[in-house]
């Protein structure tokens, strides 16, 4: 059982995106631990990179200082090689196929388990495309993450499935990061789809922003993923953020774990 298996072992997993070098690398890898002991179960350390996809803007203002500050993927992983003895919890590397490609995939895999990375999610890669990365990730013991939005039809969820580990990813609505939440009509539909064809954990993001909103999450999924609320927070006083981190991961701790 690797460390994210363990995460969703017992109870509900909180799993909480940073971007990694906002404002500078520095300041990340004195912010990894503390959201760890504020009740993080995963961290997921988004890479910051000039044309995401659907990031809505608090996550792109945070790339844009990542970026400027000069942070780069191979900077990234260097950092939580040199900080991961004091990071409790898994580290979920969230990443485009360009910076992989500019390393090499069989290098970029050889040092992000050097890194203590546990999984992987590139959000750009399909997995009809993802035959050699998700081979150099499974021989080196990393998951990977794949997503699943409300769109996406049965037979793609299915194959989508089969090349996940570790858990699946439910995007909760169509649109970008920061929007808000909505009715939960869509994100129990989704799960109960991924759950047809997987055992794997489903993981519920974007859009919840609340204690209030990532506990009605948790009663439907495995986990809740908090992104924009949080990198918002913290760019304004990063002891308001640790807070909420804590906020939010009592709200899904408390749900009932099935």
């Amino acid at each position: 059982m690797n460390r994210v298996t363990t995460a969703f072992a017992n109870r509900k997993a909180f799993i909480v995106y940073i971007t990694a070098g906002d404002p500078t690398l520095d300041d990340t890898a004195r912010l990894l631990p503390a959201i760890a002991a504020a009740g993080a179960d995963i961290i997921e350390v988004g890479v910051p990179f000039s044309d995401p996809s659907a990031d809505g803007p608090v996550i792109q203002r945070a790339a844009e200082r990542a970026l400027a500050s000069g942070t780069t993927l191979r900077g990234v992983l260097d950092m939580l090689r040199r900080t991961r003895a004091q990071i409790s919890v898994p580290i979920l590397l969230f990443t485009y196929m360009n910076p992989i490609v500019a390393i090499g995939i069989d290098a970029f895999a050889s040092a992000a388990s050097a890194a203590g990375v546990d999984a992987v999610l590139v959000v750009d890669l399909p997995p009809e495309e993802a035959a050699d990365l998700d081979a150099a990730s499974a021989a080196r013991a990393l998951s990977r993450v794949y997503l699943v939005a409300p769109t996406t039809p049965p037979a793609r969820i299915r194959r989508i499935a089969r090349a996940s580990t570790g858990f699946i990813y439910f995007v909760s609505m169509t649109g970008i990061t920061g929007a808000n939440l909505g009715g939960l009509e869509p994100v129990e539909r989704g799960v109960a789809q991924i759950r047809k064809v997987s055992l794997l954990p489903v993981a519920v993001g974007f859009g919840v922003a609340t204690p209030d909103e990532a506990a009605r999450v948790a009663k439907t999924a495995d986990g809740v993923v908090v992104g924009s609320a949080i990198v918002r927070a913290l760019a304004e006083d990063a002891t308001r953020g640790l807070s909420l981190v804590r906020s939010l991961a009592s709200a899904v701790h408390r749900a009932p774990s099935k």
